[in-house]
């Protein structure tokens, strides 16, 4: 995907995934409380960044923990305060965050790669327009999600491999923003 064809300005909108893109990813485990929460290098003031380029950026994020009963709506809702908090003091914005606690085995249609979470967002926000969207993950079933709703695909992590029809390959959502900003 070449960046400057896109035209990126503020009818477009960002989804993020949270786990391995905003936050460090636990390996084996959840981000369950407030103190398991450690932002990854950079993404704060990539979202920052972001802000000032997109209309909307919603995360939206897969959080069985909830399902497997190791944690409350309560808890993951203090991180999301959290969150939202931290990148409005740094002068950046989260619209919105959408979350789906239903176990993988259960094939909810919010549970990505089911489409929910992002119809959701479309309903809230029916200025969303799906083409004018990119889905910035580091799994295959956030690319999965947006293969199926034709969003552009930006993968972000060390393993390329794991998912080869991404449209655009970063380190991190920071080097991302960073090729955002070379356009």
């Amino acid at each position: 995907m070449n960046l400057s064809d896109l035209h990126i300005d503020k009818s477009w909108t960002l989804f993020l995934d949270r786990d391995g893109v905003i936050n460090k990813k636990i390996d084996n485990d959840y981000i369950r409380n407030l103190k398991m929460f450690e932002w990854i290098e950079g993404s704060k003031d990539a979202i920052l960044f972001l802000s000032n380029i997109f209309g909307k950026i919603i995360v939206v994020t897969n959080q069985q923990g909830i399902g497997k009963k190791i944690m409350t709506e309560n808890d993951l809702k203090a991180i999301h305060v959290y969150m939202k908090t931290e990148i409005e003091k740094s002068g950046g914005r989260i619209d919105a965050i959408y979350f789906s606690p239903h176990l993988k085995e259960k094939n909810n249609p919010m549970r990505k790669p089911g489409t929910g979470m992002l119809l959701k967002a479309k309903q809230d926000y029916p200025e969303i327009d799906f083409k004018k969207s990119i889905m910035v993950g580091d799994s295959v079933s956030d690319m999965e999600m947006a293969d199926r709703l034709r969003l552009s695909k930006v993968w972000v992590g060390e393993n390329k491999s794991s998912y080869i029809n991404a449209n655009l390959f970063c380190k991190s959502l920071f080097d991302f923003s960073k090729s955002i900003n070379k356009i």
